[in-house]
């Protein structure tokens, strides 16, 4: 792929899209970055990838997590017991506004 440098005006165009407002020095250095950035995608393009086969990680050990396994939690009184104002129902808050 050839490489492509942006013209002022089709940084402006960006820009616009973007709804962004630049002054003639913004143009001209966002140009450099967008050439840059565009440079970077036609190398990474370029790369043979056809015999990669795709992933789903990164690593071959994705479920790593813990089995899920029922245990018995706290009791009402025991989760009631710090509360600061505790109701026969459960925590008592104040209103909302209030």
């Amino acid at each position: 792929m050839a490489d492509v440098e942006l013209t002022p005006d089709e940084v402006r165009h960006v820009a616009t899209l973007a709804r962004l407002g630049l002054d003639d020095a913004e143009v001209e250095r966002l140009g450099r970055e967008l050439t840059g950035i565009l440079a970077h995608v036609n190398t990474i393009a370029a790369l043979p990838i056809a015999d990669v086969p795709p992933t789903k990680h990164s690593h071959e050990n994705a479920d790593s997590l813990r089995p899920d396994v029922s245990r018995p939690g706290v009791s009402r009184d025991e989760a009631l017991r710090n509360a600061p104002d505790p109701s026969t129902d459960g925590f008592r808050v104040p209103p909302i506004g209030a």
